[in-house]
């Protein structure tokens, strides 16, 4: 009984490791740059958000009271994020989804300032865009990305 319990724990480990490293795999960007590169395309504060994780402040991004047919691309490489009909006001302070477009994001738990969050990145590039959140509308997804407005930039519906 003994033998069997260790065969099944090395099992278990073994395909924990496996887990892990194809997660890791997956959060391998399709566009890496240097930061130089990132600091010459990206403003300030699109480089703080993106690619330091830092926040804008709450009421003052471009997008958070915006309601505009058309769909949010990621500001530093242009991957589609969320569509305008999955934008909701939620009066946070920024702007808020209830979804991702399918396979556009990332997670990643986020522990900093003593709190712990899920962290929404960028598939493509591995831009920070914000967390998401299990308070959104319920008759939807109940889950809320709340979304730097610098993170991500509108293509209106007449240019799709």
């Amino acid at each position: 009984m003994k033998n069997l319990f260790l065969v099944l724990l090395v099992i278990t480990v073994q395909s924990c490791q496996s887990q892990e490293k194809e997660k890791a795999k997956n959060m391998k960007p399709a566009i890496e740059k240097t930061d130089a590169e990132w600091k010459a395309q990206l403003s300030d504060i699109e480089y703080e958000v993106l690619r330091n994780k830092g926040t804008e402040r709450a009421f003052t991004g471009e997008y958070y009271n915006h309601f505009e047919k058309g769909k949010y691309v990621c500001a530093a490489c242009n991957n589609d994020l969320f569509l305008s009909q999955m934008k909701f006001e939620s009066d946070c302070g920024w702007p808020s989804f209830d979804k991702a477009i399918e396979g556009s994001v990332i997670y990643k738990k986020d522990i900093s300032f003593g709190m712990v969050r899920t962290e929404v990145m960028c598939a493509k590039c591995n831009g920070h865009l914000g967390h998401v959140f299990d308070d959104g509308p319920r008759e939807t997804t109940g889950q809320r990305f709340c979304t730097n407005s610098v993170s991500v930039k509108f293509v209106p519906e007449e240019k799709l």
